[in-house]
């Protein structure tokens, strides 16, 4: 088993910056690709972004690309979401989840992924 928790978000003026973080404990040995998630109110859950297990390979959503940027550190066992030039459509709850059995692929569908975190809000004023 992987726990997986989010931390980062919080309430911030358009235009501004957030470092989302996913710590993993647990079967860390394991390696994982993670993805991050977003689930605006009202909306189905999207992929934003992710990363394969040893970081070579990252995947952005074309709503993502430019102001996004994933990375890792498998010494903290912690993934990064960097999101800049926030926008009030960035506004929802921020996933991460860990997929062991594609390390080396970035998954797209949530359904795919084995692990969850609880979520991190970010929100952006206007």
């Amino acid at each position: 088993q992987v726990q997986l928790v989010e931390s980062g978000g919080g309430l911030v003026q358009a235009g501004g910056s957030l470092r989302l973080s996913c710590a993993a404990s647990g079967r860390t040995g394991t390696h994982y690709s993670v993805g991050w998630f977003r689930q605006a109110p009202g909306k189905e859950r999207e992929f934003v972004s992710g990363i394969t297990d040893s970081g070579d390979r990252t995947l952005y959503a074309d709503s993502a690309k430019g102001r996004f940027t994933i990375s890792r550190d498998n010494s903290k066992n912690t993934v990064y979401l960097e999101i800049d030039s926030l926008k009030p459509e960035d506004t929802a709850v921020y996933y991460c989840a860990a997929s062991a059995v594609s390390a080396s692929v970035i998954l797209v569908p949530a359904r795919l992924y084995d692990y969850w975190g609880q979520g991190t809000q970010v929100t952006v004023s206007s």
